[in-house]
């Protein structure tokens, strides 16, 4: 491949609506998460007696919040691939295509 069809790729409608979905997807998910993440910090720094309330036995506040953590980060990544496989992975394809010409 030459340098100007990667050129004419990356300037295509396409490939502009590609970027721009993924944009829309991934800058909001990801100050939302640096966000929870954050308000996890600060709690556990500033917030020691709501952290350390007890819910079931030495289950805490903390404990739950720090699991969330997780629990998020697993869903974040399981949301993104379904919204990848629904609406960047087909126009990626597309553009592939045209590259390729056309072959597989």
């Amino acid at each position: 491949m030459d340098a100007e069809t990667w050129a004419a790729a990356q300037s295509s409608p396409e490939f502009a609506t590609l970027r721009r979905k993924l944009r829309t997807f991934v800058f909001p998910v990801s100050a939302l998460f640096l966000a929870w993440y954050l308000v996890y910090v600060l709690l556990a720094d500033y917030a020691h007696g709501f952290m350390s309330i007890k819910l079931v036995g030495n289950i805490n506040v903390g404990l739950v919040l720090g699991l969330l953590q997780f629990v998020s980060t697993f869903a974040i990544t399981t949301w993104y691939v379904r919204y990848a496989n629904k609406n960047l992975d087909p126009i990626a394809e597309e553009i592939k295509n045209d590259v390729e010409g056309g072959q597989k």
